[in-house]
């Protein structure tokens, strides 16, 4: 009843899972992942559980490939599907006999695709040849696959939520918990297409693409955005018109004055003096 792709990069290390089902809320239900050690997706009316159990293997240093059947032969998952990737790269899935059709997995190159209660055998098909033809970081060639699951038809039942989760290779430390990414869209129409959006945005927050957080931050900080955005390109004008409506909204005033000394504000805030 859900269709997800897991993987890692080759080059950053960076293992990450993106999943989208009709249920309400999937980034809860179907993917365990700890950097450093690996992702799992448990899906098809898995139990609980089972995600952490299979992640405290790879942390044990077995195999997917020996994880996997033995997760596979436990009575109480026979409905289950499950994929497993560690953290070099080694994945292993299986699609348990009370999985609903269409249902499936296919593995690739340090990733896996896999899905139930499908619309048509050529959902995981399409998923598989996204990832492997995308480029870029690691989240935007999952998206690319679910992206591509879901125009092959998705989830037989509807759309609802989706989640994306990317973490880094290396064990979490005190200083690093390893997430880079983890981006959720509960309750949507179209969840896919919401969960780009969210990553277009983190994306802007990541890069200070200020025009574009100009657009799209909250409403309160829009002309914050504006007036970094304008004072990068040298439009002093704008610039000073977007910090002025900044400093009339309530509370606003006073927290610029607080944030005089950090370097991308004050040079704006020279603008008024």
């Amino acid at each position: 009843m859900t269709f997800s792709v897991i993987a890692r990069d080759p080059g950053s290390g960076d293992l990450g899972i993106a999943v989208s089902s009709c249920i309400l809320a999937v980034g809860r239900a179907v993917p365990t992942v700890r950097p450093g050690v690996g992702v799992v997706a448990v899906q098809a009316r898995s139990r609980r559980g089972l995600g952490t159990s299979l992640l405290a293997g790879l942390a044990a240093g077995t195999s997917p490939q020996d994880l996997v059947p033995h997760a596979s032969h436990a009575a109480e998952d026979v409905d289950r599907q499950i994929a497993v990737l560690d953290a070099t790269g080694q994945v292993a899935a299986d699609t348990g006999r009370g999985s609903l059709p269409a249902s499936g997995h296919l593995l690739g190159d340090g990733f896996s695709v896999q899905g139930n209660m499908l619309t048509s055998p050529d959902v995981l098909p399409a998923m598989s040849a996204a990832f492997a033809s995308a480029g870029g970081p690691l989240a935007d060639r999952l998206l690319a696959a679910l992206t591509a699951g879901q125009d092959a038809g998705g989830d037989l039942r509807g759309r609802q939520s989706a989640a994306l989760l990317v973490v880094g290779g290396e064990a979490a430390t005190e200083d690093d918990d390893g997430v880079r990414i983890d981006l959720r869209v509960d309750d949507s129409g179209d969840p896919v297409a919401q969960l780009r959006m969210l990553r277009n945005l983190q994306r802007a927050y990541d890069e200070r693409d200020y025009e574009t957080l100009a657009v799209f931050a909250p409403e309160g900080a829009r002309d914050l955005y504006a007036a970094l955005a304008a004072s990068r390109r040298g439009d002093r004008a704008a610039a000073r018109s977007a910090l002025e409506a900044v400093r009339t909204r309530p509370g606003w005033a006073t927290w610029l004055a607080s944030m005089a000394g950090d370097a991308r504000l004050s040079a704006v805030s020279r603008l008024l003096d």
